[in-house]
């Protein structure tokens, strides 16, 4: 059985829900957020284990849900996944590119995979989706980036300035979307531990750096994805109706500490 958020305040029912990335960490808690909240939704990812494996936990919810193999720094990828989502939901309501590269190293390929993942999949699932996206009344886009984007830092700078040029997108893209009626935003969360992810693997491979990080988070913990899964329901939903070109920081008040 697929774990339980809170009792949702939001009702998604009618909802039809695209993400972009939607297999582990993030983007999953996402799915099972939305679809826990009445929404048909559809993911996508390269792995297809964790795929299906999602898949069958969001569908526990009862909605339809969609699920197809992409690799998102592949442009034709992008647009038969979009275009296999909406048949299969019956059209797009919110777009949620979720997908990143990790390009952390300064090196061609980090660089190649983080523009090619991280900003250039959003902008083409924004484009492939824009059609169904203008048909819908409750439009809106949702990017992930990260607190990475909003500073300089001393390594793992492929990462952060791609982010922060999709940060910079997310405003550009909500003013060019409003006179559609797409609302445009993005999340960026702080550091956020889950089974094999990131700061998982951290605690294990590089402990040091792993407790340097917690150290700089005043509620002693590292997030969760489920708690910036809660921040796109909000984003999407009808009570952010007149937010548009904003970026929510979710990090428990790590960017406090530098």
């Amino acid at each position: 059985m697929a774990e339980l958020s809170p009792s949702s305040p939001f009702d998604y029912r009618d909802y039809r829900v695209v993400i972009a990335g939607g297999s582990r960490g993030i983007g999953r808690s996402m799915a099972l957020a939305f679809a826990q909240a009445g929404a048909a939704v559809s993911i996508c990812a390269r792995g297809e284990a964790a795929l299906e494996e999602t898949r069958k936990q969001v569908a526990e919810f009862g909605g339809v849900t969609h699920a197809q193999r992409c690799d998102l720094a592949e442009a034709a990828h992008i647009d038969g996944y979009i275009a296999g989502a909406a048949d299969a939901l019956g059209g797009i309501d919110v777009l949620i590119n979720n997908g990143t590269g990790f390009g952390f190293g300064d090196d061609e390929e980090s660089w190649a995979s983080g523009i090619n993942v991280d900003l250039l999949a959003a902008v083409r699932a924004s484009r492939a989706a824009l059609l169904f996206l203008q048909a819908s009344p409750r439009a809106c886009i949702l990017h992930t980036t990260s607190i990475a984007a909003l500073r300089p830092r001393g390594s793992g700078a492929p990462y952060a300035a791609v982010k922060a040029a999709l940060t910079h997108y997310t405003g550009s893209q909500a003013l060019v979307l409003a006179k559609h009626g797409i609302r445009v935003n993005a999340i960026a969360p702080g550091s956020i531990e889950f089974a094999d992810g990131l700061w998982e693997r951290r605690s294990h491979e590089a402990p040091e750096a792993y407790r340097a990080t917690l150290a700089k988070i005043p509620f002693g913990r590292f997030g969760r994805p489920e708690e910036v899964a809660h921040a796109a329901l909000f984003l999407a939903s009808p009570y952010a109706a007149w937010i548009t070109g904003h970026t929510l920081v979710v990090d428990g008040g790590q960017m406090l500490n530098g």
